[in-house]
């Protein structure tokens, strides 16, 4: 069976230089590398050698690649343009080395709205699969209407973008996560911070503007499929008072692709394939911060027909991205 993995992360080293120190981040860089058996920033700006090794050892045929949080979300838009242009550079090149192994979603200096757009353009001319954002500008969301024209060129390119978490804004770091910054990063506060960022979107008539934009989230959804009842029972009076033209459930189920990037829990899965179905779902394993192997155990048992399981493992991943089955 062919399995493509859509959350796929490397890294560079001028992004490396752009985010500042975080000693408590770096802390949990080193835990998890000891717990996974390998060093996750070495395997981050690896693009050829254990990379693929690591992939052929347990069947992954391909990734689609994509710059490690922060990116350019994590700089002003003068400085974002060349460390998204250098990443997607470098992709690209790996992409062409090994056009059967890579994809690549593309990274964008979303402090410059027009920069993005046209980075987009040029970057899906070159093959790219999409865009993966890393969440809030310098603690701004994306539902703010200045970066609707990155939706606008994603949608007119016909082109997914993948909201990926990153650290929380400073304020949200200090009212829920001070004195427990532990819980604010791939534990908890990842998830709760993308998915109400996600909400915001949805909440603000994205999806009404530009009806074929499809997002992408990870984390198998990042806890939405859970909630989507609960979220639609209470906000239904508030969407109409907003204008929306459609019940907050039918943008979650017409407008949102997930991947079970980093949470390889029956369960969980089985929650959101009753309720986004098999053909909204896709197979990640969020390399090089989760182990191929998990990830692969994970596909390989989970209670699936044979026709779902190659939806779930590459199907959906070549229908929505356009990748040559």
């Amino acid at each position: 069976m062919k399995v493509i993995a859509l959350e796929e992360h490397m890294n560079t080293v001028m992004a490396t230089e752009a985010v500042p120190p975080h000693l408590r981040r770096a802390a949990v860089l080193v835990d998890r590398s000891r717990y996974l058996g390998h060093d996750m920033p070495t395997e981050l700006l690896d693009l050829e050698n254990s990379r693929i090794k690591f992939m052929d050892e347990v069947g992954v045929d391909m990734q689609v690649l994509s710059l490690v949080a922060p990116g350019p979300q994590g700089s002003d838009g003068k400085t974002g343009i060349p460390i998204a242009i250098d990443a997607n550079d470098r992709m690209h090149e790996a992409c062409k080395r090994h056009p059967t192994r890579f994809a690549a979603f593309a990274t964008l200096p979303t402090g410059d709205v027009a920069a993005s757009v046209k980075e987009l353009e040029r970057t899906v001319k070159l093959g790219f699969k999409g865009t993966m954002i890393n969440g809030h500008q310098d603690g701004e969301f994306l539902d703010a209407k200045k970066y609707w024209p990155i939706f606008e060129a994603a949608e007119g390119l016909g082109v997914p973008i993948y909201l990926h978490p990153r650290n929380p804004s400073p304020a949200a770091m200090k009212a829920y996560f001070e004195g427990y910054e532990d819980l604010a990063f791939a534990a908890w506060g990842y998830s709760i911070d993308t998915a109400t960022h996600f909400l915001r979107i949805v909440f603000s008539g994205v999806f009404d503007a530009f009806p074929k934009l499809h997002f992408i989230l990870g984390h198998m959804g990042e806890g939405l499929p859970f909630w989507i009842h609960r979220l639609n029972d209470h906000a239904q009076f508030s969407a109409k008072k907003r204008g929306l033209k459609k019940a907050p459930q039918d943008y979650l189920h017409e407008n949102l692709y997930i991947t079970c990037a980093g949470n390889f829990a029956t369960p969980s899965f089985l929650c959101a394939l009753t309720t986004v179905g098999i053909d909204n779902m896709m197979f990640s394993i969020d390399w090089p911060f989760e182990s191929n192997k998990a990830g692969m155990d994970f596909l390989n048992h989970i209670p699936l027909s044979p026709a779902d399981k190659e939806k779930f493992a590459h199907g959906n991943a070549e229908r929505i991205l356009r990748i040559p089955a």
